[in-house]
Formats: structure tokens, sequence, C-alpha cells
């Protein structure tokens, strides 16, 4: 039998993490968060990059854009200094996400986008860092806590993460006018698939 600590930690964990939603729009700045859709929309190519769990939901990220047809890819921040960033060209963009905001692995990254005129954005907690400084635009996070009891673990930061990088994708869709026939094309498998080229339902 599961102990009440463990049940009352899973349950905290949904309350940790809604309480972290709900406290995110208060840094909602539509002006910057509109500079990023407005990047994002028009980049020819994006790249996203961070470390650890950021690194997992940048890959998240690079395939949301894919779904809605802006060509993404993430590049690993071991790989991005052994030639991947030969995918970003001048006028593209690369998402950085480091809560801290001082991740050393992306940093060298940062020059290389410097210096092939690639924008940048970097969505971090930390407004005053290394990535925020060298961004052309910052969508800050909000974090509470992690849901563990050391507050260690990541957790909530990469629900916060996820939660920015799903609203940047819902306004890129009305930003570019994308079309649920457009998704039925690249998306005929699953549920998803079978539903979206059911021709009664679109």
């Amino acid at each position: 039998m599961v102990s009440n600590a463990a049940l009352n930690a899973a349950l905290n964990a949904f309350d940790i993490e809604a309480e972290c939603i709900a406290k995110m729009k208060e840094y909602f700045d539509e002006k910057v968060f509109g500079r990023a859709v407005e990047l994002l929309s028009n980049a020819p190519r994006i790249g996203a990059a961070g470390s650890g769990h950021s690194g997992i939901i940048c890959q998240h990220f690079a395939h949301l854009m894919c779904c809605i047809e802006r060509p993404a890819r993430f590049i690993s921040p071991a790989e991005a200094i052994h030639g991947a960033t030969g995918f970003l060209q001048k006028g593209d963009v690369m998402v950085f996400a480091s809560r801290g905001g001082k991740t050393k692995e992306l940093l060298p990254i940062v020059d290389i986008c410097k210096a092939k005129g690639v924008y940048i954005i970097t969505v971090t907690e930390n407004m005053e860092s290394p990535l925020a400084a060298a961004a052309d635009v910052v969508l800050q996070q909000y974090v509470n806590r992690e849901t563990d009891k050391w507050n260690a673990q990541g957790t909530t930061s990469t629900t916060a993460l996820c939660m920015i990088f799903h609203a940047l994708q819902a306004a890129i869709i009305e930003e570019t006018g994308y079309q649920a026939e457009q998704f039925a094309l690249i998306h005929p498998g699953g549920a998803v698939g079978e539903r979206l080229n059911n021709k009664s339902v679109l």
C-alpha cells in the first residue's frame, strides 16, 4: 500500500503546477510576446536549444513548429558547436530555453548566431542573465517551485516552459492563418489523422 505521504505529495504536485500556470499570466507582456510571434511566423527556419529538461521541451517545441509547417529542429548543445548550427542562416530564429539563463553549453551558440545574423529568442526566469542580454526577445518564465520536496527536480519549470511554447504555437496558428486541412495532409496517422481527414468534420 502506498503511503499517505506519497499520495499527499502527488496531490500537492497538482496544486503547485496549477498555481504556477495561473500566476504566469501576470508575466505576459503583449508587446514582447507579439515580437516573438512575428519573428517565428516569418522565420525561414527555427532552431531550438536547451540542456537537460529544457532541452527535452525544446525538442517538443521544434515538433510543434513542424506541425504548423514552420521548418524547425532541435539543435543539441553538443552538436551545435560541431557543425549543426549550419542549419541556421541569416534571418532565421534560434530559441534558447534556460531557467537561469546561464547554461554554459548554450553560450557558444549565441556567438555563432550573432555572427550569422540569426535572431535570438530566450525563454528564462533570469532577465539579467547572459542569455537574456544576448537576445532580441526575452520571454520571461515564472516558476513558483518544483514539485519535489527538495525543490530541485525539473518539474514545474518544464510545465511553465511548455506553457510558453504552447501559447506561441496557438498565436502563430492565428498569425499565419494555418488551417486544419493543412495539418490533415501532414498528419494522416493515428486517431487525430483519421479525424482530420474525415471530410465531414472539416
